[in-house]
């Protein structure tokens, strides 16, 4: 612990951001750094716990007291190596993480809880920019040939642990450019891109081979992947979105909130926002925009916050966003007890540049002009009887309350239901669970094929981009089991284990 009365002199300060008024103007990251006083302050407030529940919080097992400390002594050095022992890429969660870390700090029992995602972001920055970040190369080749199917990151992870194995990895990308979700589904102003080309570029100098445009199942062969490689790693994530059918579907201005993201990142880079349509989507997917119109995003999570910036961005009239499930308390209540997860009120920064939100509303119906375009939804208020645990169990409509209101663009952004299907997996041969996911082991990540592996969102459904390379880094470890007889990789709870 850096200082031990830390905690009790300072108090939770985040970094300042660009007004609202002058970011929606462009797509650029907004958030700005911590000065070095301010860094080292909000690192003193790491307090000695006595049991870091953080760790436990953290789905990767991030040693965080410790780099608190190091960052507090200003030894960058020590601060990265300890970062990076447990997180591949600590600049992606430093910037897109729900921090469940904080949500467990022994802090946040009676105080605003330690800045941990923050400074996880500043150890990594700095890192780069002292040169600390280096490629990674393994000491050892083990000719064994392993294919990652998906560069997400979960894929990336695997890639990454598989390759410092001595493993050759081939990761196999069926867009343009590999990233995935990181890349196609997080928006610009939460994650500039040249971020994710920075970590894909130091994953080639160790040594992992890119293929772009390859899609399994399609343009790859699934039998030549089989007889190639002598391990598979299904890391495709969870893309079948979740739709919504009732009465005017069909519209033109009703559409995923994927592909509208999608088109967004690809023209912030220059790229042809319909040169790549996904094959699980049987739409004839226009160029869409939110100029101009009327927005309805139909869905409260991350996916339809980024669909609210990314329309005030491109010059909505109004935005305007919907959840089924009433609005969430401000605070903890007694159903949801330190140290679990909070489900409670998050104001997210696409939301303070405007946008009206509405909670308890269920969309009825579609509706369109003569010509088959949205014009409107017919819309209705939901009561909501809380089960026994406090959470919602059961609604009804409330009488009186339906109504029509203007919308030229409606975005469904109520998460994803399982992996796509056809194709590469119907070719495996794979098992699906009963939620339509790969089946694999949570411990083993092995499917009912025995060299073809499954991790993140494919395996456990949709989750946090940090659930993701937690789940590659396990599952690279039981690939080198399964390759080697043992593995040089080291386990989450080892690397506790040695940090308490």
């Amino acid at each position: 612990m850096g200082k031990p009365t830390g905690f009790l002199e300072y108090n939770r300060e985040l970094p300042g951001k660009r007004p609202a008024e002058e970011r929606v103007k462009d797509y650029e990251e907004f958030i700005q750094r911590y000065s070095d006083e301010q860094l080292n302050k909000q690192s003193a407030r790491c307090m000695n716990c006595g049991i870091p529940f953080c760790h436990n919080g953290c789905p990767l097992g991030n040693v965080i007291p410790e780099f608190n400390d190091a960052v507090y002594r200003r030894n960058w050095e020590e601060a990265y190596s300890i970062l990076s022992s447990t997180n591949n890429f600590p600049e992606f969660t430093g910037r897109i993480c729900p921090a469940p870390c904080e949500t467990a700090c022994v802090l946040g029992i009676n105080q605003p809880a330690v800045t941990i995602e923050e400074i996880e972001k500043h150890i990594i920055e700095i890192a780069f920019e002292k040169g600390l970040v280096k490629p990674r190369k393994a000491n050892v080749r083990t000719g064994k040939k392993v294919a990652v199917i998906g560069s997400g990151p979960a894929g990336l992870a695997a890639a990454a642990q598989l390759n410092y194995a001595g493993h050759q990895v081939t990761v196999f990308e069926r867009d343009e450019k590999p990233g995935g979700l990181l890349r196609y589904g997080i928006p610009d102003f939460k994650l500039e891109k040249w971020v994710v080309e920075r970590r894909i570029s130091l994953l080639e100098e160790e040594g992992v081979v890119f293929r772009c445009h390859a899609n399994v199942g399609v343009n790859i062969r699934v039998n030549d992947l089989l007889r190639e490689y002598q391990a598979i790693v299904l890391a495709g994530g969870s893309t079948v979105p979740r739709d919504l059918s009732i009465p005017g579907r069909e519209l033109n201005g009703v559409y995923f909130a994927m592909d509208f993201l999608k088109q967004q990142n690809k023209r912030n880079y220059k790229s042809d926002p319909l040169a790549f349509r996904d094959i699980e989507s049987n739409i004839n997917i226009e160029e869409l925009f939110a100029t101009g119109k009327n927005v309805v995003v139909i869905g409260g999570g991350d996916t339809g916050s980024d669909c609210v910036g990314t329309s005030n961005r491109q010059g909505a009239i109004t935005v305007t966003q919907f959840e089924l499930l009433p609005k969430p308390p401000e605070k903890r209540t007694p159903f949801m007890p330190w140290p679990s997860y909070p489900m409670v009120l998050k104001t997210s920064t696409s939301h303070e540049e405007g946008c009206e939100r509405q909670w308890a509303v269920a969309t009825k119906s579609f509706l369109g002009d003569e010509n088959g375009k949205l014009k409107g939804l017919r819309i209705v208020n939901l009561e909501w009887v809380s089960a026994a645990d406090g959470r919602p169990a059961q609604f009804k409509e409330v009488e009186g309350s339906e109504r029509e209101i203007p919308c030229e663009l409606a975005l469904l952004a109520m998460g994803f239901v399982h992996p796509q299907q056809q194709g590469m997996l119907n070719e495996l041969g794979v098992e699906f669970d009963e939620r339509g996911n790969v089946r694999a082991s949570e411990k083993g990540y092995q499917t009912n094929i025995a060299k073809v592996f499954a991790a993140g969102d494919i395996r456990r459904g949709q989750s946090l981009v940090v659930w993701a390379i937690s789940e590659g880094r396990e599952c690279a470890r039981k690939v080198d089991e399964y390759l080697m007889g043992s593995s040089v990789l080291e386990t989450k709870d080892a690397m506790l284990s040695v940090a308490s």
